[in-house]
């Protein structure tokens, strides 16, 4: 096992990888930006670098600085994190060029799950179900409407490099197809540097369900179960939960093989996530693959009692994944509340500000993984997940009442979160009855997310 490790990241991720090193007797070393100079996983950590100014662009994705940092401090080994450049073939290959452990995935893992159109070429070949689209990326506005002549509408243009919804766009009729093209392609370019596209049939109604795996390059994969991340605002999650609530038995194995199979296709090292996404019929369709650790990562933990993050350190220091498929069990139900720094009544703004009093739930079942403290100023140059609140409980009904408890425990002054939002989800009908989909919070919560007149 290594004797120290580099953490390239922030927040209540770098804290989350200390805590698993620490329990291995592995030292430390955070970097951070100047705005970060007093956040919490700098106080944590066995030692502190600053690799620059508050721009990302100069600090946490700076690849250059990281790698000095981390021969300067004599670490043997790097882990990203989520963000950032967890998912950066180019920092990958850096770390293994200066004799530096990756704790990820390989480069050619991240190439070849990175380009999204390439991964779907990829699936199809390793018979895991894509959903109908264009065989291959799209050229000009003639291959775009041979493609729809061919699958109908709606489709979903999606550009092939990034995500966070950036490049995305859902068509219904002719009439918006060109312009949404030109949107997408755009915007795409402009985000990215790649402005390439592809098309999809868009799925209604969609369940967003992910599958978590641990694999090593020599075909030892196991999966860790699903969860259901359906709950999204702009494509970016807010609550997951686990098991998923609409998926039968049946499915939830026929999505487990086939996430292995996706993992054995392409030798995949690490922890990593395949996603689907799950039509009313429960037909399922893939739909990319994360090589990374996620943010939802501790609901399969409090669900299996498996800690991924020091999973993910042994198979960086070893190349083997040694839990066996037998040894993973399930227990009971888990559900994850992103706590942003944001406004749900102003559509989600981002609310960086001062902390005035931070006091998390406790008791059974309660886990809190987060940053903040009293005092804590939220810079505005960082994503605004503050806190993960996860719930585990015998059973989905016990875990919503025990969520509702702790959600109304946990208090965080002076800055809006999204604390209040979890709880009318939690009250509503049809989250109750499990109804979610991609489309809940416009179809049920609009009223709660739009600006205030």
């Amino acid at each position: 096992m290594f004797k120290k490790v580099l953490i390239a990241n922030r927040g209540e991720i770098a804290i989350r990888v200390i805590r698993a090193c620490r329990e291995l007797s592995i030292k430390t070393v955070a970097v951070f930006s100047s705005a970060d100079a007093m956040s919490l996983h700098v106080k944590m950590a066995d030692e502190s670098v600053c690799i620059g100014p508050p721009s990302p662009k100069d600090s946490y994705l700076n690849i250059k600085a990281i790698i000095s940092a981390a021969e300067l401090t004599g670490a043997e080994a790097i882990h990203p994190g989520y963000g950032f450049l967890a998912e950066n073939h180019v920092f990958s290959q850096m770390c293994a060029d200066h004799n530096i452990v990756f704790i990820g995935a390989t480069p050619l893992n991240i190439q070849r799950m990175g380009d999204k159109n390439s991964a779907r070429d990829t699936m199809a070949k390793a018979g895991v179900p894509i959903v109908p689209g264009s065989d291959g990326l799209i050229e000009n506005e003639a291959d775009l409407k041979s493609v729809i002549d061919r699958i109908g509408y709606p489709v979903i243009i999606k550009a092939t490099a990034g995500g966070g919804g950036k490049g995305m766009r859902v068509v219904h009729t002719e009439a918006e197809l060109l312009p949404a093209f030109r949107t997408a392609t755009q915007e795409a370019a402009a985000a990215f540097g790649n402005g390439a596209v592809y098309v999809e049939k868009f799925v209604t109604n969609p369940r967003h369900i992910e599958i978590q795996v641990l694999s090593d390059p020599h075909g030892n994969s196991i999966h860790l179960f699903e969860r259901d991340c359906s709950i999204q605002r702009r494509h970016q999650k807010l609550l997951e939960e686990s098991p998923s609530p609409f998926i039968s038995a049946s499915v939830r194995e026929s999505m487990a093989n086939d996430a292995i199979k996706a993992a054995q296709s392409i030798q995949y090292r690490g922890a990593g996530t395949v996603e689907f996404i799950v039509n009313d019929k429960q037909e399922y369709y893939f739909m990319e693959m994360n090589t990374r650790i996620q943010v939802e990562h501790p609901v399969t933990e409090c669900l299996t009692g498996i800690d991924l993050i020091k999973e993910q350190l042994q198979i960086a220091a070893t190349d083997r994944c040694q839990m066996p498929q037998s040894a993973i069990r399930r227990n009971g139900h888990t559900m994850e509340f992103r706590i942003n720094a944001e406004d749900p009544d102003r559509d989600f703004m981002p609310m960086p500000g001062t902390i005035d009093l931070f006091l998390p739930p406790g008791g059974p079942g309660i886990r809190v993984d987060s940053h903040g403290y009293p005092g804590y100023k939220i810079p505005p140059n960082y994503d605004s997940l503050l806190a993960k609140l996860i719930v585990w409980a015998p059973d989905r009904t016990a875990c919503i009442a025990r969520a509702k408890r702790a959600l109304n425990e946990f208090v965080i002054d002076g800055i809006k979160t999204t604390i209040p939002f979890h709880l009318k989800v939690l009250d509503h009908p049809e989250f109750i009855k499990g109804n979610v989909t991609t489309t809940f919070i416009d179809d049920y919560m609009s009223n709660h997310v739009k600006t205030k007149q």
